[in-house]
């Protein structure tokens, strides 16, 4: 969107100061609406909101555009936001708008039921309502997966020439750094970003799917990359992603041990939130088993509510065990991976 915000609005919304939905806060109009600040760009989420609003007769004013953009802009606006829920992809994110005050605490009894303890801010700042597991890909051709089973094995210099990796800027490599960080602390940490840089096939570039694509032409071995990703080129009509798919393998690292990184897209309710109510219930219904369906099957996000089911092709990947650490800590480990990444040489 070249830094451009794409605005999409089922009514108007006065995006600079909220006055004109300030004003009418009190009122019976204000209470049948809800103001969304999103960085999910999946036109499937569209069912989420359509159901929403036939459900309640609340009316949702959403403006999308990317993390950092939408994390300054709620700081500029301040108390004169009129925006009610942020939602975003990457607890790392989260943990961000979360520094700099942006959320407030949620006591609800629906939310604590339904999204586990580990997906969740200790203090209900934010909440998990979908996974995504960060996985290894690898060449048929070239690589043995009975050789390699964890991120660890990643940094054996078995594999150099091997692997192609997104950047150290990458949110989710932050957070699978951070990770490492809370299991193994910063100097083993430091090894293993150190033993991965040596591995590389190639200056880290792109995004996942290039990754991917780049184990299946046989440029890399071995590549890391969300679940997801893979799975649009599973569903793919074009030929050469079919032979992609066909080339690449996946592993589930860790599966003997603590279990595969997962991270989130989750939501908060916003500090200065003038339908602080409307959030609440939207956050609701994001855990109940319509939505999480909508997460699953339009997305092929793993869903975080026991009980509802993923979708087909997700499935066709296997059963695993995920890491049950509480995902805040990535976020609180956040800089410290970053300055790991910088000593590492990780471009």
């Amino acid at each position: 969107m070249n830094g451009k915000l794409r605005t999409v609005l089922l009514t108007s919304l006065a995006a600079v100061t909220g006055i004109a939905l300030l004003a009418g806060a009190g009122g019976q109009a204000a209470a049948q609406e809800l103001n969304i600040y999103s960085s999910r760009h999946y036109q499937t989420d569209e069912a989420l909101y359509s159901t929403f609003t036939e459900q309640t007769g609340i009316r949702i004013n959403r403006i999308e555009d990317k993390e950092d953009p939408l994390i300054a802009r709620l700081k500029a606006e301040g108390m004169n936001s009129p925006a009610d829920v942020l939602i975003t992809v990457d607890v790392g994110r989260l943990w961000r708008a979360d520094q700099e005050g942006l959320f407030q605490p949620i006591n609800s009894k629906v939310l604590e039921e339904r999204i586990p303890d580990n997906l969740r801010h200790p203090d209900g700042h934010w909440f998990g309502f979908s996974t995504r597991a960060r996985v290894i890909f690898y060449n048929k051709d070239m690589v043995d997966p009975a050789e390699i089973s964890t991120y660890e094995d990643l940094a054996d210099s078995k594999w150099n020439d091997m692997i192609c990796i997104r950047s150290s800027s990458n949110i989710y490599n932050l957070s699978l750094l951070a990770s490492l960080v809370a299991h193994h602390g910063e100097e083993k940490a430091q090894e293993w970003a150190e033993g991965v840089v040596a591995n590389f096939a190639r200056d880290p570039q792109g995004g996942d799917t290039d990754q991917i694509r780049a184990v299946g032409t046989g440029e890399c071995g071995l590549a890391v990359a969300n679940t997801y990703y893979f799975v649009r080129l599973l569903q793919s009509d074009d030929p050469a992603d079919k032979e992609v798919v066909e080339n690449v393998g996946v592993i589930f690292p860790n599966q003997d041990g603590r279990g595969t990184h997962v991270n989130i897209s989750g939501a908060g309710v916003l500090k200065n939130a003038p339908h602080k109510e409307a959030a609440v219930k939207f956050l609701e219904y994001l855990a109940s088993d319509e939505a999480q369906r909508y997460f699953a099957h339009g997305n092929n996000e793993y869903p975080v509510v026991e009980g509802v089911t993923e979708s087909d092709a997700l499935s066709t990947l296997g059963d695993f065990k995920a890491d049950k650490i509480n995902v805040s800590l990535y976020g609180e480990n956040q800089p410290l991976a970053q300055k790991i990444f910088d000593r590492a040489g990780w471009k």
